[in-house]
């Protein structure tokens, strides 16, 4: 293998400028790819910088190169001293649900329009789930229900135990894309819902609406048990759409700029 860090313009036939890719990128390329496929583990410490040199034939510049691109993707960490070195960090959907918060901060994006996309992933996830639930899926569902019924008179606890239902239906659909799609949307919604929580935690309001929602969820349990799928969904689109008016009723943060800057 060359170490050649440049990057080369080139042409193919039909005149297309072709960005052959630095040596940093392709020796990171081939790290990513044994992360990724779980040959190096998290935790894990890659192999000494001489080692790698020799492995990729590439100079200590170019190896901590392509560390650099890594440990941005939060693939690896580093610790620099005597004792440092890189260590593997096995991808979690929190990096994509930080980044995805940045862009949607960026394009003035309105909670409104991220609560629509929550009922999008979710409402059709409680349909899939209500189809593949297996009798280990529906009893979780119901301990989750029971453990948030526990914790009716605590609006904190039973906020963020309701919080959890909603993101372990999406869980148990089975759909992976689904699961990603839901944390990065469900990253900046918890944040929402805590904000609620501070503002009216244990108002008549909030006790009718977190008493309204419970309902929901029992409900929908029933449903999935019952295999009900079309019922399911249904019912899950109706629920978020309620829980969005409540929600936003007051209009205090019409951005997700408003809640996270």
């Amino acid at each position: 293998m060359v170490d050649n860090t440049a990057d080369v313009p080139t042409h193919g036939t039909l005149g297309a400028h072709v960005r052959v890719p630095k040596m940093a990128e392709l020796v990171a390329a081939q790290l990513r790819r044994k992360i990724v496929r779980g040959e190096l583990a998290g935790g894990q410490s890659l192999p000494a910088e001489t080692t790698l040199m020799e492995e990729f034939a590439v100079s200590r510049p170019t190896l901590r190169e392509a560390f650099r691109v890594l440990e941005s993707e939060a693939l690896i960490s580093i610790r620099r001293g005597a004792r440092g070195g890189a260590r593997v960090q096995v991808p979690e959907g929190e990096v994509a649900a930080r980044y995805a918060g940045l862009v949607l901060e960026y394009r003035g994006t309105t909670l409104r329009d991220l609560y629509d996309a929550r009922t999008l992933i979710e409402a059709p996830c409680a349909g899939l789930l209500a189809q593949r639930a297996t009798d280990d899926d529906i009893a979780r569902l119901r301990a989750a229900v029971g453990h948030a019924e526990s914790l009716m008179d605590d609006p904190s606890a039973f906020i963020r135990a309701h919080m959890e239902f909603h993101a372990l239906v999406v869980d148990l659909s089975g759909n992976e894309t689904m699961r990603v799609l839901n944390g990065m949307v469900r990253h900046i919604i918890d944040k929402a819902n805590w904000s609620h929580v501070d503002l009216d935690a244990g108002t008549p309001e909030n006790i009718e609406a977190n008493h309204h929602g419970f309902k929901a969820h029992v409900k929908l349990v029933e449903l999935v048990a019952a295999g009900e799928h079309e019922a399911a969904e249904a019912l899950w689109r109706y629920h978020l759409q309620e829980a969005e008016k409540y929600l936003l009723r007051d209009n205090s943060m019409a951005t997700v700029l408003d809640l996270l800057g």
